[in-house]
């Protein structure tokens, strides 16, 4: 048997077996919990500073960004749900203050 016709049996095989796809499958769970943990993770913490911020009545220009660029941006990315967009949305429209005045 020349060693090209070898090679295709050895991977028709693996592919074939029941184990190889169940070490997939596991791999695939497993990064679909950790993706739903980071989701659920950064929705808690982005609705917990959003709601202080609209609570205090106003939001200092860093922790503006700070929310945007570390938490919603990434949140949004990875498919997060609108809840978050709305409160995110009135905590852009709060009063800004500078870190001075705070």
């Amino acid at each position: 048997m020349p060693p090209i016709e070898i090679a295709v049996t050895i991977v028709v095989a693996i592919f074939g077996s029941t184990g190889f796809w169940a070490v997939v499958q596991r791999y695939l769970d497993s990064k679909s919990a950790s993706r739903r943990m980071i989701l659920g993770l950064g929705y808690d913490r982005l609705v917990h500073l959003c709601r202080k911020y609209i609570e205090r009545g106003y939001v200092t220009l860093e922790e503006l960004e700070d929310l945007e660029k570390y938490l919603y941006t990434p949140y949004r990315e990875m498919g997060g749900n609108g809840t978050a967009e709305m409160l995110f949305n009135e905590v852009k429209s709060l009063k800004k203050h500078s870190r001075e005045e705070e």
